[in-house]
């Protein structure tokens, strides 16, 4: 968890540099199309797994033990 948690913070600010960088540097366009790929999906990706929700103390052991129950 520690490890998938570093990664996503390290991802998240490489991608935000890119998409800054190009906001205010004139690069070639395909230096931004490749970020606009690439570093916007990126960025949503390692910031959704930063901040998904996490359960609390009491119903953590609930989750271990039914993950999902129905419809």
């Amino acid at each position: 968890m520690v490890n998938q948690k570093i990664t996503c913070i390290i991802l998240l600010i490489i991608s935000t540099i890119a998409i800054l960088a190009c906001l205010f540097i004139n690069f070639k366009d395909w230096i931004v199309y490749t970020v606009a790929i690439i570093g916007i999906p990126l960025w949503v990706l390692s910031f959704g797994l930063l901040t998904m929700a996490k359960p609390r103390a009491e119903d953590e052991e609930e989750r271990v033990k039914e993950p999902f129950t129905g419809y």
